[in-house]
């Protein structure tokens, strides 16, 4: 199953963030992950306090960034942490049901292969605002990964409409999508675009 996955980012949302939320857990995306790097962990989790029961309305699995106590205080068994933070803490695996990691590079792919999480988001795979400055690493780069990293990938970076099909065939098991979902007019115009672009069914 190919999966949409929206990774938060409130500076980006036009709007309350948490009517956002309530949106995008009714929107047909299949997982949230509220990122939120800005934030301490107090405040990280005042916020994820809020947001979680909007995502358990909708159905849509909430995963929690960075901060694994703040996680595991409102039971949240889903964690996506910093690979650099996750190497220092290898523990952590066996702490949640899921865990996850960033990558950026094949060795960073091998890291996270050896330290067994069990996915790992890689990119940035298209231009993008949000890494201004720095070069895309294109599809074959992600395939690259697909191949060194023994799980699923998901891909992110200015992913949309007219290139998510190349993520696909470049074997991601799914798109992460930042700003397309925290800015757009329409939330569920905008996830049925890329679920059609994608050969998503249903």
């Amino acid at each position: 199953m190919f999966k949409l996955i929206c990774v938060t980012a409130r500076a980006l949302c036009r709007e309350d963030f948490l009517q956002r939320v309530e949106k995008l857990a009714f929107s047909g995306v299949d997982e949230i992950i509220l990122r939120e790097k800005d934030l301490d962990e107090a405040a990280y989790r005042a916020l994820a306090e809020r947001v979680l029961p909007l995502c358990r309305q909708g159905g849509v699995p909430c995963t929690l960034h960075t901060y694994p106590r703040a996680a595991q205080s409102l039971g949240v068994n889903r964690l996506h942490m910093p690979l650099p933070l996750l190497m220092e803490q290898p523990e952590l695996r066996k702490d949640f049901g899921v865990i996850g990691t960033s990558v950026h590079s094949l060795q960073q792919a091998r890291s996270a292969r050896e330290l067994e999480v069990d996915y790992v988001t890689a990119g940035h795979i298209f231009p993008t605002d949000c890494k201004k400055g720095l070069p895309p690493r294109g599809p074959q780069w992600l395939r690259e990964i697909c191949r060194a990293f023994n799980g699923p990938v998901y891909a992110i970076g200015g992913i949309n409409a007219g290139n998510i099909l190349s993520v696909r065939q470049a074997g991601a098991a799914g798109a992460c999508i930042m700003s397309g979902l925290m800015a757009c007019a329409d939330i569920r115009a905008k996830v049925a675009a890329l679920r059609a672009s994608a050969g998503i069914d249903g």
